[in-house]
């Protein structure tokens, strides 16, 4: 009775023993948000803590780019210890809604650890018909000629330029639209301003977000300007759509332009973080469908001709 009582011991501490190494050595990631509500402007702090590092490296998203764009990052803040790490981020948010801030990914040397995710309120405490005092009582000034010109000027020059820039469209669209327009110019200009992304050096440095949101941008307007769809202002999912239906677009050119615009938008909303290697086949990807675009324009005016 006694052995097996010494034995049920012995287990039982063997257990403990186990649970408490485990707890030891195994990394342990934390987060808090100091509010969920706030007010326009109003500034939030959110915090990353990891423990039990052991000299470990963390890897995760880099300075004020850590959560999604509608949290306009104010701090970034990183404490680094052999056996700890902390992150304290400061943000406001200036449009009301409900913002989420998704689970965020720190790497631990093999292991992957993941936050919770949060949602943000953001309210106007301004209230509808809240009163608004005079400080003083109204009186009543009799103005000349000078004084009206001096309140309607802005309006009247305003006015006087904005004539004047009618007048410079209608003669851009007469007699400078058609050379400026055409595929080759629009080819040479996006090429040009692919190359001055490529200076920013966005890729060696790991900058990924400003990377993909500039390169997609730079596409965006390139497929305005060269095959007359609305990209600047569609979604990626309705753009895609419109070029699969539209057919003005290679097979091919729809497969990049599909495969880059799906990777940036993870990539704005931190839920991929891309390498150099994906980025620099992304930057080819898009130069040579800007170089291949004036095939599928012959194309089409050859399918219209017919």
């Amino acid at each position: 009775m006694a052995k097996n009582y010494y034995l049920k011991l012995k287990k039982l501490f063997l257990l403990i023993s186990f649970f408490i190494c485990a707890n030891a050595f195994s990394q342990i990631l934390s987060s808090n948000l100091e509010k969920k509500t706030l007010a326009l402007g109003e500034v939030n702090r959110f915090t990353v803590k990891i423990d039990n590092l052991n000299n470990q490296e963390v890897k995760a998203a880099a300075k004020d780019q850590l959560l999604p764009f509608h949290f306009e990052e104010i701090k970034d803040s990183l404490s680094v210890q052999p056996n700890s790490y902390q992150r304290n981020i400061e943000f406001s948010v200036f449009e009301e809604g409900t913002y989420t801030i998704p689970e965020l990914e720190f790497k631990v040397g093999d292991r992957v650890l993941k936050t919770i995710s949060y949602e943000v309120e953001v309210v106007n405490t301004a209230q509808k018909g809240d009163p608004i005092n005079d400080i003083m009582n109204n009186k009543e000034v009799k103005l000349e000629v000078t004084d009206y010109w001096q309140l309607y000027k802005w309006y009247i020059l305003a006015a006087l330029a904005f004539v004047a820039l009618i007048i410079v469209i209608v003669m851009f669209v007469k007699y400078g639209r058609k050379s400026k327009d055409s595929p080759v110019v629009a080819t040479n200009q996006t090429l040009k301003e692919l190359d001055s992304l490529k200076k920013k050096k966005y890729i060696e440095e790991g900058n990924y977000r400003s990377f993909y949101v500039e390169l997609i941008d730079i596409s965006r307007k390139f497929i305005t300007k060269q095959y007359k769809i609305p990209a600047d202002v569609l979604l990626t999912d309705d753009l895609i759509h419109l070029m699969k239906e539209n057919n003005t677009i290679s097979q091919d050119n729809e497969k990049v332009v599909e495969d880059v615009f799906f990777r940036g938008d993870l990539v704005k909303f931190a839920k991929t973080f891309p390498d150099q290697q994906t980025m620099e086949k992304d930057f080819s990807d898009i130069r040579d469908f800007v170089k291949r675009s004036s095939k599928d324009i012959e194309f089409e005016n050859l399918r219209k001709d017919v």
